[in-house]
């Protein structure tokens, strides 16, 4: 009882994700639509906001595949594992995930703070001129998202 009430948490986590996802992408569109019209209607360009659409892509993709391995949407070669019984199926999912995900997404999720730490003690910000300054924020998601797989 207790293993099916944290899956359901984690169930619900991984929709979470996907929803804030989903956000993230809207906030893309918005931002790539406005810097589009400053652009090309007012000869206006910003570093800042170009910027702002790598981090805000990376933030997608990064958090998508939390939610992607929830619902099953992760891209897998399936010749095998297509044709295998339920049981087969399960075997092999429990064993990528172990012996696969788990160690690749902790060692991630590990080099990924050390790596956030270095650029908020050195105050890191863009190297171009207008550009996001705070670059630790984007680099700890890395982290944070290799926790939520």
């Amino acid at each position: 009882m207790l293993l099916l009430k944290a899956e359901a948490v984690f169930a619900r986590f991984s929709i979470w994700i996907g929803y804030f996802s989903a956000t993230l992408l809207l906030l893309l569109v918005a931002n790539v639509f406005y810097d589009v019209i400053m652009r090309y209607l007012f000869n206006d360009v910003s570093i800042g906001m170009q910027e702002l659409e790598w981090h805000l892509y990376s933030m997608i993709f990064l958090f998508g595949v939390a939610y992607a391995l929830q619902t099953d949407g992760h891209v897998r070669v399936d010749i095998l594992y297509e044709k295998a019984s339920p049981r087969t199926q399960a075997i092999i999912d429990i064993f990528g995930t172990v012996v696969f995900l788990w160690p690749f997404c902790f060692l991630v999720a590990d080099y990924g703070i050390d790596f956030a730490r270095e650029a908020f003690e050195l105050g890191e910000r863009s190297g171009d001129p207008g550009g996001l300054p705070y670059r630790w924020i984007i680099k700890s998601m890395i982290s944070i998202s290799f926790v939520c797989v």
